[in-house]
């Protein structure tokens, strides 16, 4: 095994255990670690693909992000003092069949597929990412920020208390 093969196995397991432990952790604040850790093996598995640009990406923009959905997270969330409510086995077996079965599907659709190797490289530099998206695609990345804008607008109506909204 070569070390490339061993690095690239690495972030699988960190990527891996981040995403398991976000879902599967009780406590919100353990649950926006987690994330944090998937999104920086997934920062890193970009650095391995000599994408630099959408590692500095993920780690500003997303990894960035998350301290303030941890902030909205525990202002949006009950109490952790307060009871919580008994885990319904019903839901929780419905959830996983239906995902084992969206897996399935997933991985059948992605080993029947016949991927084509790319026959030419782009210009995937952060000054060529760069010309794309003020020449070429300006209008696909204007739409992605008024998207944003938008959700950050909903974030801040939702967290406003009901008896100000009139």
């Amino acid at each position: 095994m070569m070390i490339t093969e061993i690095v690239f196995a690495a972030l699988v397991i960190i990527i891996l255990t981040g995403a398991l432990l976000a879902v599967g952790l009780k406590n919100v604040f353990y649950n926006a670690l987690a994330l944090i850790l998937c999104l920086f093996g997934v920062a890193a598995l970009f650095i391995y693909l000599n994408s630099e640009f959408l590692a500095i990406m993920e780690v500003i923009v997303y990894i960035g992000a998350i301290s303030i959905a941890i902030i909205f997270a525990i202002m949006l969330s009950r109490p952790m003092t307060q009871k919580t409510e008994p885990e319904n086995r019903g839901k929780v077996i419905r959830s996983a069949v239906l995902s084992a079965l969206f897996f399935g599907v997933l991985a059948k659709v992605i080993a029947s597929t016949a991927w084509p190797i790319a026959s030419e490289q782009g210009d995937y530099s952060i000054k060529g990412i760069g010309k794309m998206l003020l020449s070429t695609q300006a209008l696909p990345f204007e739409v992605i920020s008024l998207i944003l804008l938008i959700a950050i607008i909903g974030a801040l109506v939702l967290s406003s208390p009901e008896d100000n909204a009139s």
